[in-house]
This record gives structure tokens, C-alpha cells and sequence, in this order.
């Protein structure tokens, strides 16, 4: 995978039109009214999908409504850029009704995380699409000055993306550097799809995962699948996102430490990134370096194309 050239979305001009979309679990008006003023102060217009408040249970509708929101959407050309409303559960159900020759035919930027992270991957391998991972709408309201800037800054600016976590919370796990193609998301969410057609091969990757709610003991069974799966062996280098009441501190490094004791790797963590207040946006499908040391994380390219006209 990471020898492949991924296609990239023109870059999110000032007064876009962004769609929203519910491919996951249904939200709260409240969350998504929040999230909507939000990107209208900055002069976006907004284009909800059809069936956008849809729901069946745990899910924002069935599943070929879910999955053909993401046709149309990425179709419309009207939109310029995706953004999910929420995640949840249900994305690892659109995987086999999507089109995805249809999808990577129309490269628009899309963005979300947790659940949405099989949508990353997916549209990776099969429409080889460079994707987004970053704050969705019902979570826009929650996320700090740094979350929202990072978004408009990595869709918006064509220019290479930079995380320092040094002024943060860098924790040098394992040193070293390394550089590879950026790519994962929520560490269940990767689990869930080894097996699958739609698993990936992380040989020359730069892998980051991001996590919440999950005892210790289930980070270390779901590290140790991706392990046995063999889906780790060519891993370049790991950075660690946000472990949100996965344990205490240190837990999940110490898991990671024993997890490549024979074949050190540069692992950093601290990174802002996932189920947290502050959730920098990061490109997935792009060249990146990691200086564990240093705690910086450096994409190597722009992820978007530029917008302005040519002649």
C-alpha cells in the first residue's frame, strides 16, 4: 500500500458548500444545530444529505440509505467536501454496498473519526482516496480553537499539515524516526476489519491509532491480534492519539513497549487526536516523518490540491 499514489481532493476554497452525512449511528439536532453554526460562521453553506435524520436503532437509517447518502454526496457537484455528522456504530456494514470506483471518480475531502475510521481505510485501499481524520460536526462545538484551526488548516490550505506535540504532552515511547504513509484511526475499529477484504497490509506505514473507553486488558488483545494477523510486521513507525478512560497513564505505552520489544520501531504519543477535546485533524494516504524524539510528526506533501483556477 504504501508504494501506491493515492488521488487527492481539491483543497476547501472560502465559502464552500460542505455536505454532511450520517453514515454511522443517528446524533443529537442539538450536537449537529451546534456544529452547523458553527461552520456557517466561517461562511460555509451546508448541504444535508436526504435521509440525514433517519434512524433504525443504533443506526442513522438501514444501510443502503446509509451507504447511497455517500454516492450522492460524493457525486453532488454541488459539494466540495464531506463531513460526517457523527460515528458510532455502522459504518463496517456500508463497506460491501459501496461503489467505489464511483466514490475515488469524484476526490472530495472527506472527515471524520471512530467509526468512520473503516470509511478511511476502505476508501484508502479501494478508491484510493486520501481522507481526513478529524472532528465531525456533533463534535465541532466540543473541540477547542486548536481543533477547529487544525481542521480548516489541513482542508483548506494547500500546504503540508505539521503536529509538534513537544509544548503538549510528547512522550517519547520508543525513539528513533522514520518515514512512511500516514495512515489508521480507532484501534476496534482496525480490529474489526482484519479478516476482511477491506484489511490493510501496514509494511512502510507510518500507523497511528486512537482509542476510548477500553480497559487495559482489551488494548493489549486488540494490539495483539493486529500482531498475530501479521498486519504489523512491516510497520515503519506508531503514533499513539488520545487513550481516553483506557486506564492510566503510561498503560498503553507499556502495552506498545512489549508489543515490538524484538523489533524496536520509533513510537510517539501524546499526539491530540481522536476522542478528545482537542482533535487535530490528520491526513490518511500521505507521506509523512516522525521524529519521536523531537515529538514531531511531519507530512511530507500537500493533502489537497490547490483550488485556484487555471489557465
Amino acid at each position: 500500500m504504501a508504494e501506491r499514489i493515492f488521488k487527492k481532493p481539491k483543497s476547501l476554497p472560502p465559502g464552500a458548500t460542505i455536505g454532511v452525512v450520517a453514515p454511522a449511528s443517528p446524533f443529537k439536532r442539538e450536537d449537529l444545530e451546534q456544529g452547523l453554526s458553527i461552520l456557517k460562521a466561517r461562511g460555509y453553506a451546508i448541504h444535508l444529505a436526504d435521509g440525514l435524520f433517519e434512524t433504525q436503532g443504533y443506526l442513522a437509517g438501514d444501510d443502503c440509505l446509509r451507504a447511497e447518502q455517500l454516492h450522492t454526496t460524493f457525486c453532488d457537484p454541488r459539494v466540495d467536501a464531506i463531513l460526517c455528522a457523527r460515528g458510532g456504530f455502522g459504518s463496517l456494514r456500508l463497506l460491501s454496498l459501496l461503489d467505489y470506483e464511483l466514490i475515488g471518480a469524484h476526490p472530495k475531502p472527506f472527515i471524520g473519526f471512530s467509526d468512520i475510521s473503516a470509511l478511511h481505510q476502505a476508501f484508502l485501499i479501494k478508491a484510493g482516496l486520501v481522507t481526513f481524520h478529524g472532528p465531525m460536526v456533533c463534535t465541532l462545538a466540543r473541540g477547542d480553537a486548536v481543533t477547529q484551526t487544525s481542521l480548516w488548516q489541513a482542508v483548506g490550505q494547500n500546504q503540508p499539515v505539521q503536529v509538534s506535540v513537544r509544548d503538549q504532552h510528547h512522550r517519547m515511547v520508543m525513539p528513533g524516526k522514520a518515514q512512511g504513509l500516514f495512515v489508521g484511526g480507532n484501534l476496534a475499529t482496525l480490529c474489526h476489519l482484519l479478516g476482511t477484504r477491506y484489511a490493510a497490509s501496514y509494511e512502510n506505514c507510518i500507523l497511528f491509532i486512537e482509542e476510548t473507553g477500553e480497559a487495559p486488558y482489551r488494548i493489549d488483545r486488540m494490539l495483539m491480534q493486529m500482531k498475530l494477523a501479521g498486519c504489523l510486521d512491516g510497520v515503519c513507525g506508531l503514533v499513539l492519539g488520545s487513550f481516553t478512560n483506557c486506564g492510566e497513564e503510561g498503560d498503553v505505552e507499556r502495552l506498545v513497549r512489549q508489543l515490538f520489544d524484538a523489533r524496536p520501531i520509533p513510537v510517539m504519543a501524546g499526539v491530540s487526536a481522536g476522542h478528545c477535546d482537542r482533535n487535530v485533524t490528520l491526513p490518511m494516504g500521505i507521506q509523512a516523518y516522525l521524529d519521536a524524539d523531537r515529538g514531531e510528526l511531519r507530512f511530507l506533501e500537500n493533502a489537497t490540491l490547490s483550488n485556484a483556477p487555471t489557465c
